[in-house]
């Protein structure tokens, strides 16, 4: 076996997201796994976003992300604890790959053509997330269609939030082609200081979409574990909180971030919320998914 990591992860920690990983709202027994899968999903996507790597660097790196994740090697100090963690819980590493086929694609692609193509790319980058989550909670996966709704729709505001960064950066553009087309509006656009009216329609119009995704199931209605759904209602709320910024504002030259003081009282208003409901209402099974298309 190889010793030793080949690359070092980014700065980034489970603090820097628009959402709480692992909070003290969930059971302490579930946390440790939980942060395992968010290390691995973070030293990975930091592979996939360096700007200082090739494509045949960054597909090499995460190749031993799973080769690790497999046992196969020990050359990702990050997989490493992930690995540990399935085989203690008796857990497939099937979530972990899917991610990588995301960060894989990250690596190569950098345009998505349409609405769909979006979707597909969710579903390997965010939904796998949510999924596993599940999964170390013992949960149904009757609950998997709410899951990947509430996960596209997370994953969507942060694209949005981070559009003209992202092309900036890493010359990434997750709006789809069809919609800046249908608009006569090129994707150079998104270095502006300012968006377009045509371009901010475009914007508000994809937002208004990921609220219907939002809207289309109530994952922490179907979440059996008390806690877990807890903090998956603060969750949904703090996505609609963004999906409401996005739908106002302009990602290019106004703020579209909740600050920590807003997100915490949104979670904790929520968390509230939801054990008040659940003390008066059984756990309701999840409906198909359903929009966004």
């Amino acid at each position: 076996m190889t010793a030793g990591p080949v690359w070092e992860a980014g700065e980034k920690t489970h603090r820097d997201e628009n959402f709480p990983v692992a909070s003290f709202l969930v059971s302490k027994r579930h946390r440790a796994p939980i942060m395992a899968f968010y290390r691995f999903a973070r030293a990975a996507d930091d592979v996939a976003d360096d700007p200082n790597l090739s494509e045949d660097e960054k597909v090499f790196t995460l190749d031993a992300f799973e080769a690790t994740l497999l046992g196969q090697t020990d050359a990702i100090a990050h997989a490493v604890p992930l690995r540990a963690a399935l085989a203690e819980r008796g857990l497939s590493p099937q979530h972990a790959q899917d991610l990588l086929i995301a960060f894989r694609r990250d690596a190569r692609q950098t345009r998505y053509t349409d609405w769909d193509d979006i979707m597909d790319y969710c579903r390997y980058s965010a939904m796998p997330v949510g999924r596993f989550v599940l999964d170390v909670h013992g949960e149904s996966r009757d609950t998997w269609p709410a899951n990947d709704a509430l996960c596209a729709a997370l994953q969507i505001n942060n694209h949005l939030q981070d559009c003209g960064a992202d092309y900036r950066r890493l010359d990434r553009v997750y709006i789809p082609l069809d919609q800046l087309e249908g608009r006569g509006i090129a994707v150079e656009a998104l270095a502006a200081r300012k968006a377009s009216p045509a371009l901010l329609e475009v914007i508000h119009h994809l937002a208004a979409k990921t609220e219907a995704l939002l809207g289309s199931a109530q994952l922490s209605h179907g979440i059996r574990d008390t806690r877990l759904s807890l903090e998956v209602a603060g969750i949904e709320r703090l996505a609609r909180k963004i999906v409401h910024l996005l739908k106002e504002r302009d990602p290019l030259s106004e703020r579209v971030h909740l600050s920590k003081t807003a997100s915490a009282s949104n979670l904790i208003a929520a968390a509230g919320l939801e054990l008040g409901r659940r003390l008066f209402a059984p756990v309701t099974a999840q409906p198909a998914l359903r929009g966004g298309k």
